[in-house]
């Protein structure tokens, strides 16, 4: 299908290379991991959404993290199911679709950073200063956080697949198993130097802030605890803190082996899957973690058994 028509409206997804005897097992991997996703993420949104004493800034800022994982993984596992099961022929999806799967896409990966470090700030206010907390993280506040890590990152993603639609298209294959902003503008003849450039740019600037954020914060919150002889307070920062940066390092490293592979174009179908598991990994683990480590949330879920063993004894 590829150079087949100018500007043509029905792309073709290359798609994983899953062999006949491996079709059912990946499947229903995939399956069973989406599944796990919705059901967690879903249940940790309506769970801090329902129990009062999850209404504080650290639980109602970390519930954009399951919403954008819902997001992100329903906008390309579903996608991903059906074209498992089909020839590579049929694996066809229309440039519209095409374009909005990309947008989500990159909203994912954007947003995970910048949601990510407004709770680094959070954490940091909690820590450092916690006398004035409850007066920094302001309702006010943790509406201006929330609206500006969806904010700029749907700016950033906006100028980012705004420059490759503009492109005029002369081949119809998608190398990858779903949409994204590289895979698009591979499809112009046209020359995608600022497309590269932006993206660059893009990549360094999301980059250097996210990981030059959360460094700066957390140094500054282990020279409090160091030069604090408070013990509560060291054993607080310790609990909240290894949660959070456990869930920031599985995302940093699984886009930067996505980044690393695409240096390799013999190991385009490790990039290919790293790319997925990018969205799964993250997606499963975030409500694992947090629900594991916060005491609320555990003192919740330990009230609930409870009351179905009287239920049902």
């Amino acid at each position: 299908m590829d150079n087949y028509t100018y500007n043509s409206l029905v792309l073709q997804l290359e798609g994983l290379k899953v062999t006949e005897k491996s079709v059912v097992p990946v499947f229903i991997f995939f399956f069973v991991s989406y599944l796990f996703i919705m059901f967690a993420n879903v249940g940790i949104v309506v769970l801090i959404g329902i129990e009062k004493s999850l209404h504080q800034p650290m639980y109602i800022l970390f519930c954009s993290l399951p919403i954008n994982d819902i997001i992100g993984n329903t906008i390309m596992v579903p996608r991903l199911l059906r074209d498992i099961l089909v020839p590579p022929s049929e694996r066809l999806i229309s440039y519209n679709e095409c374009v909005v799967q990309a947008f989500c896409t990159h909203m994912f990966g954007t947003t995970s950073h910048t949601i990510l470090m407004i709770m680094a700030f959070d954490r940091y206010v909690a820590i450092c200063n916690p006398l004035r907390y409850t007066t920094i993280m302001s309702g006010k506040m943790l509406i201006k956080l929330t609206v500006s890590a969806w904010g700029v990152a749907c700016v950033l993603v906006g100028i980012l697949l705004g420059l490759t639609i503009r492109l005029n298209r002369c081949r119809t294959m998608i190398t990858n198993p779903f949409c994204d902003n590289a895979s698009l503008f591979k499809l112009s003849c046209e020359s995608v130097f600022i497309n590269n450039v932006y993206g660059l740019t893009f990549t360094v600037v999301l980059f250097t802030s996210s990981i030059g954020g959360v460094a700066l914060t957390y140094t500054k919150i282990t020279a409090v605890c160091l030069t604090s002889n408070n013990k509560s307070l060291n054993t607080k920062a310790l609990k909240t803190c290894s949660t959070h940066l456990s869930v920031y390092m599985i995302m940093l490293l699984s886009g930067i082996l996505i980044i690393a592979l695409h240096r390799f174009p013999q190991l385009s179908d490790y990039r290919k899957l790293s790319a997925i598991l990018f969205h799964i990994i993250p997606g499963s683990l975030n409500p694992i973690i947090y629900g594991v480590q916060s005491k609320e949330i555990r003192k919740f879920l330990s009230n609930v058994c409870r009351s179905k063993q009287k239920v049902f004894p």
